[in-house]
């Protein structure tokens, strides 16, 4: 087990920044940033034992800063959609910035994905790890009260990336933590996403409307593309003629996972056939958000010159449901001074 820090830049404020690079013992990588707590790269082995970086991002900093599509970014104070900015706690209406049409989306314009986050390496038991902190005050982008949030990335021995998340708060509020990694198994080999092949612990989801706002509805996947109960190449069905994939551009919805929210429990696997790779998701959340990648620009320049194209990579971002505050039978995502906001989410690598 090994952990380097390098320097990764400086802001446009003087604030210097940094880069991890955690290795475990079999030799797997993970670089992570405390701006916005990106994973910069992750290695994992195919099926001979080489090890290609699985992860979209960027080289430098600036690019982070200046066009970054939430690149291996922590998500917060709330992942996802809130409908036009606005809930409502305790009869006090709350406004947020309304930063994808009308709705709010990943914590406001500026979220935790472009806070600088206080870091800490050190060895654990199960791994090198990596833990960040950002205290977020009173009112940042709406939210009210002030959130004490603690992130710990453990690249654990068995190849295994370890999120755990906890929070707490002075006042009531809202939140919904998680990480937005665009994946690629080929590891550069396939441009695109489309013959990776799917499979979500899921027999439910929730349909949205045109602007990617739940509506409310828990709907059953059987007959619909949004079926990934056996694995199934995420391009088979992407472009069929339904109205759900029409309002997200191909998949970018919320999969309501099988089992007991808060239990440990599988909620997804992907295998990449070139090379043999599997990524488990593993997780202790009620929901998983599969994105396809729909909103990539289409030539964005990424690592080591490699041009990212449209559905270039995929998210599998653990979750409460979008727009819970605003949907009562919705698992809340409401927390209260004195409880513990408390979540893990694990994404494991395998051959095959």
């Amino acid at each position: 087990m090994k952990i380097k820090k390098q320097p990764f830049g400086t802001l446009a404020d003087g604030t210097e920044i940094a880069l991890y690079t955690l290795v475990n013992v079999q030799g797997m990588m993970a670089t992570i940033t405390n701006y916005g707590g990106a994973i910069v790269s992750l290695s994992a082995p195919d099926r001979h034992g080489n090890f290609g970086d699985v992860v979209l991002g960027f080289d430098t900093l600036e690019e982070y800063v200046d066009h970054s599509p939430y690149f291996g970014c922590l998500i917060g104070r709330f992942g996802n959609r809130i409908a036009k900015g606005r809930f409502t706690l305790d009869g006090v209406e709350y406004v947020l910035a309304q930063n994808d049409g009308q709705n709010h989306l990943h914590g406001g314009l500026k979220g935790f994905d472009k806070r600088v986050w206080t870091s800490r390496a050190l060895e654990s038991p199960n791994g090198p790890a990596l833990v960040l902190t950002y205290t977020s005050p009173d009112g940042e982008e709406g939210y009210p009260g002030t959130l004490a949030v603690t992130v710990a990335y453990t690249l654990a021995d068995d190849n295994s990336l370890i999120i755990d998340y906890t929070a707490t708060t002075d006042k009531k509020t809202v939140v919904n933590l998680t990480n937005h990694s665009y994946f690629n198994l080929s590891a550069g080999t396939a441009e695109t996403i489309l013959d990776h092949e799917l499979f979500i612990n899921a027999e439910t989801f929730t349909p949205v409307d045109g602007t990617l706002i739940p509506t409310g509805e828990i709907r059953p996947v059987g007959g619909t593309p949004l079926d990934f109960r056996t694995l199934t190449p995420i391009g088979a069905r992407i472009n069929m003629d339904d109205a759900q994939l029409k309002f997200g551009g191909g998949y970018d919805h919320n999969w309501v996972l099988n089992g007991t929210p808060g239990e440990l429990r599988l909620a997804a696997r992907v295998y990449e056939p070139t090379s043999g790779r599997v990524m488990e998701v593993h997780t202790t959340e009620p929901a998983i958000q599969f994105y396809a990648g729909n909103f990539l620009p289409p030539a964005l320049k990424g690592k080591g010159g490699r041009v990212y194209v449209w559905r270039g990579g995929f998210c599998l971002e653990t979750q409460h449901y979008p727009d819970s505050p605003n949907k009562p039978s919705f698992p809340s995502t409401v927390l209260e001074p004195g409880q513990v906001y408390r979540t893990t989410t694990i994404y494991k690598f395998l051959a095959e």
